[in-house]
């Protein structure tokens, strides 16, 4: 047997043992994670910071350097995340329908756990501790299969997350790392079926399409982020430039940054110039089409490439259109289905947007950068799902749940 198998193993027995876990235990342990990583957050910091220094050593672009590092802030925002996380209703305690048949049979939808989750994810060491929080509320225990460039800052959380589950009395099988980074034990975690109930991927294109394609564990499809924002005809152009600049340039390697702008012709005079001068200002490099160029002169030309491209950059491409329907077929085409939006005062113009637009998550008068589990008040998220199958949009606890179904008779057969 070898150490995967194991770790499979182990994972099972585990999620025997999470799914029966009382509430209290479970919020009893989340707390004193919480606790745990506030007390250790140099040990943290010191393993982040050896990333950090290989990382930009081997180039990384500053974007996914911007991911992977942590600063005392994130630790806290971790803990307090975990703390969110404990004091949300237990989600397994959810009665979903009940029925009483003509024969007598009452029949109950309950909540359950996935079991065993899978999670491969790229140069994120928060989501170590997303992860298995949210897993672990919802009974399930978790794998984690993170990147090569955050391996000593993924180490020291989980280390110190088995720890404190071990002197609470919890098993620590309820969160296992997979250390070793050959990209062969990861398509071989792709085909645990009789470890693994689902895999989730978190991360790039790459990542998430390898994952896809390859693996017969069944998938919850994370999507990449080419997010839109449209100036509509009657939008507020003191609402519009610091919604963009947000949206665009408060992190810019995050799924939930906007890519790409789509204006309003009608408005176009009011607003580019307006905006250019503030995202120049930002160091972010424009690429639009012939009228957007004429109110930017140092505009570059778009290409379609760019109307669909996730830059995780200080890039933007921009768009302008003669209609609300054509934005809305524009967006429509070139999303990949994960956060788009509208600044609008016009309610009807608002109403018809979010309709019409085929995303996860779909904003009026708001930064696209709100797609997030925790601001959505679910204390954290295992990641934005952009397929339409079992979870869509930020997933907290609920979205890492099944529901069986219970049937309470006294001695019915079936004629």
């Amino acid at each position: 047997m070898n150490d995967l198998q194991l770790i499979g193993q182990k994972a099972v027995a585990a999620k025997y043992e999470l799914q029966t876990l009382p509430t209290e235990m479970k919020n009893r342990a989340l707390k004193a994670v919480a606790e745990s990583f506030l007390i250790c957050g140099q040990k943290i910091l010191d393993e982040n910071e050896k990333d950090i220094i290989i990382a930009e050593e081997n180039g990384m672009h500053p974007g996914l350097v911007d991911r992977l590092r942590l600063t005392q802030k994130r630790i806290d925002d971790m803990a307090e995340g975990l703390i969110q996380v404990a004091e949300l209703a237990d989600p397994l305690d959810e009665v979903l329908e009940q029925s009483e048949r003509p024969n007598g049979l009452k029949i109950t939808k309950i909540r359950v756990p996935l079991g065993v989750i899978g999670i491969i994810y790229e140069s994120r060491p928060n989501v170590t501790a997303d992860a298995f929080g949210l897993c672990f509320k919802a009974g399930n225990a978790v794998i984690l299969k993170g990147g090569k460039d955050a391996i000593h800052s993924n180490i020291a959380i989980t280390d110190i997350i088995r720890k404190t589950l071990k002197r609470v009395g919890v098993t620590e099988d309820a969160v296992q790392l997979i250390t070793d980074v050959d990209r062969q034990v990861t398509n071989e975690l792709m085909k645990m079926n009789q470890y693994v109930d689902v895999l989730i991927p978190r991360g790039g294109a790459g990542l998430i399409r390898a994952v896809v394609e390859n693996s017969t564990v069944p998938v919850i499809e994370t999507g990449t982020g080419n997010c839109h924002i449209y100036i509509d005809e009657d939008a507020d152009v003191m609402k519009a430039v610091p919604i963009v600049l947000n949206a665009k340039t408060q992190r810019i390697g995050v799924c939930n940054a906007c890519e790409s702008l789509v204006i309003h012709e009608k408005v176009a005079s009011q607003v580019l110039p307006v905006l250019g001068k503030a995202l120049r200002e930002k160091k972010v490099e424009m690429r639009g089409d012939m009228q957007v160029r004429g109110f930017i002169p140092d505009c570059l030309e778009a290409t379609d490439e760019d109307y669909a491209k996730e830059y995780l950059d200080y890039i933007i491409s921009m768009k302008t259109v003669s209609s609300l329907e054509e934005a809305i077929a524009h967006i429509n085409r070139y999303t990949t289905g994960h956060s788009d939006a509208i600044i609008t005062e016009n309610k009807d113009h608002a109403n018809a947007f979010l309709r019409g637009v085929d995303s996860a998550c779909v904003y009026v008068n708001a930064s696209t950068r709100f797609t997030d589990g925790f601001e959505f008040g679910f204390g954290a998220e295992i990641g934005i799902s952009t397929q339409k199958l079992h979870a869509r949009g930020p997933m907290g606890i609920k979205e890492l749940t099944a529901y069986k179904y219970t049937i309470v008779g006294n001695g019915q057969i079936r004629p």
